[in-house]
């Protein structure tokens, strides 16, 4: 598997999470159903027309393991924290780089992550290794990347060569028709698109150079909760997920025909 996989993916051993919280008095919360706003054009973490994908079917199991049902709800990327705050719904599959605590949030652990990366068309023979290279080149992004990655973003923006999507299907094409000089994207999430546009509309997809930009940071890619004893009862699911290799294998359902290109 790639990086991204390994480094996400955990095995434990040892006394199973629920009979040890038996053992230890642990109380949780009464199981419920539990409303999560979801990006809508997020494939293949979250994939609306048949309520699947990766980050959906981890969030749903994990919550599963102490009785709780997650209900869905789909929208924009960037109306994600603004459902949260205004009470739409129980939970947030992101922050979308605004911090939610002051809102009521209570941040779980990462579920999955974001493996962001700068992609350019491998004919630009493009190098990207600090933010003084973006100089003078144009970048398309997911949206709330420019909260998320300001050192890098801030100067383009000022500029006015960036700008964000929240289709990010549209990234694909646009880099392949030289639009843009640079889409920020999950790699994952590039090549769903890539192979979708591919076998539905004939589009051949241009060779591509990903730029690995940044560190991943699991802290930027947390769930958010407003019931703290239910965020508790996610992260031992979580937990439980991945001592049972459950976790790894919902990674390779969706990803295992993505090889780098």
């Amino acid at each position: 598997m790639t990086m991204t996989l390994q480094a996400i993916s955990r095995f434990f051993s040892g006394t199973p999470l629920l009979t040890l919280a038996a053992i230890l008095g642990v109380t949780h919360a009464e199981a419920q159903e539990v409303t999560m706003a979801f990006g809508e054009k997020i494939p293949p973490y979250c994939i609306p027309e048949n309520d699947s994908g990766i980050e959906l079917d981890i969030m749903r199991e994990a919550l599963a393991v102490r009785g709780h049902v997650l209900k869905p709800r789909y929208t924009s990327f960037a109306r994600i924290p603004v459902m949260f705050e205004n009470g739409t719904v129980d939970a947030a599959m992101t922050d979308a780089g605004k911090n939610l605590s002051a809102a009521g949030g209570h941040y779980a652990e990462p579920a999955i992550i974001y493996d962001n990366v700068l992609i350019s068309l491998k004919q630009r023979a493009l190098q990207i290794r600090q933010p003084t290279d973006l100089a003078g080149l144009s970048v398309l992004s997911f949206v709330g990347a420019a909260n998320r990655y300001p050192d890098w973003l801030a100067q383009v923006k000022k500029q006015g060569r960036y700008s964000e999507l929240n289709d990010q299907s549209r990234q694909v094409l646009m880099l392949s028709r030289s639009r843009v000089d640079l889409v920020l994207s999950d790699r994952y999430i590039f090549r769903y698109f890539s192979r979708h546009l591919q076998q539905s509309q004939g589009f051949t997809p241009p060779a591509v150079t990903e730029h690995q930009f940044v560190k991943l940071n699991p802290q930027d890619y947390r769930p958010i909760f407003r019931d703290p004893a239910i965020r508790d009862d996610f992260n031992v699911g979580l937990r439980q997920l991945k001592k049972s290799g459950r976790f790894d294998e919902i990674y390779r359902h969706y990803v295992g025909g993505m090889a780098k290109p």
